[in-house]
């Protein structure tokens, strides 16, 4: 059967291929540097999938009809959309899909009460663009992107994103082959696009999350990790955390719902609380 090897949070932010070079130098040595740990430990785990978590951001469904959760079945995926190329300075990619694990992923999870959309064609943003290029850059192994909805009310409660994350993990466990699984979430820290934060990182919300990682106690996280919680991280912003709780979700139905900080910048100049965290499942 297939293994869910290790599960991560990590910043998608534009910055870090369109402006880095605008940052301080230490601000740009730091975030690069969290960027190349993460490469470094999925190199030596070698992955064959990676099963995605992010936020849509509108690019693929409409304000009045979008998805909690929205599954790619796609054999192959492309980025980054042609609107974005430019503002991300990401040279185009492609990188296989796995329509065999997405459509079980699928099915599972409405067997288990888990209604999820699916689709064979996703655009790609940063959401996919900017951790893929860091994160695997030679684009190896198979993705199943799973875009949500974490911005437009009502959004996936914390309960639920963890009870999502934890059906991931019951699917790949179940998945009849031998591949090696990484559960990547992407998206946050504080930051507000567009709004009256835009230029404010909320290090203070940003480290009390990431401890609420660290901590492992999902009771705390169903309690504390609510909507207007979120919105203190930035309006349109922070809510895209909750992708993180789902990583945590399947983490925890894999024994070890404590993360690891591996890093974390305020970066006002990227517009974003930078960071990233890990659950090593191997």
């Amino acid at each position: 059967m297939a293994k869910l090897i290790a599960a991560l949070g990590v910043a998608h932010a534009p910055g870090v291929t369109g402006w880095i070079d605008k940052s301080p130098q230490h601000e740009q040595d730091a975030v690069l540097a969290g960027y190349a740990e993460f490469a470094r430990r999925m190199d030596e785990l070698k992955p064959d999938v990676i099963i995605g978590v992010a936020n849509d951001h509108l690019l693929n469904f409409s304000l009045d009809n979008v998805p909690d959760f929205c599954v790619g079945l796609g054999d192959d995926w492309a980025g980054p959309a042609p609107w974005f190329k430019d503002w991300l300075n990401v040279p185009d990619y492609t990188i296989t899909g796995h329509r065999e694990l997405g459509r079980a992923l699928v099915r599972d999870a409405a067997k288990a009460g888990i209604n999820h959309a699916f689709a064979d064609q996703l655009l790609f943003d940063d959401n996919w663009s900017v951790p893929l290029k860091f994160l695997f850059p030679r684009y190896e192994p198979r993705f199943v992107p799973i875009h949500m909805n974490p911005i437009v009310p009502p959004v996936p409660s914390a309960e639920r994103c963890l009870a999502v994350g934890a059906q991931i993990a019951r699917t790949v466990a179940a998945f009849p082959s031998n591949e090696r699984v990484v559960l990547m979430a992407t998206g946050g820290l504080s930051h507000d696009p567009g709004g009256k934060d835009y230029f404010t990182v909320h290090e203070g919300f940003d480290r009390w999350f990431m401890e609420l990682l660290e901590g492992g106690d999902l009771g705390r996280v169903r309690q504390e990790l609510t909507f207007d919680k979120l919105l203190t991280g930035g309006d349109g912003g922070a809510g895209e955390l909750l992708a993180w709780i789902v990583a945590m979700g399947a983490a925890a139905e894999c024994g070890n719902a404590k993360a690891e900080s591996v890093f974390y910048v305020p970066s006002v100049q990227m517009r974003c609380g930078m960071g990233g965290s890990y659950w090593s499942l191997d």
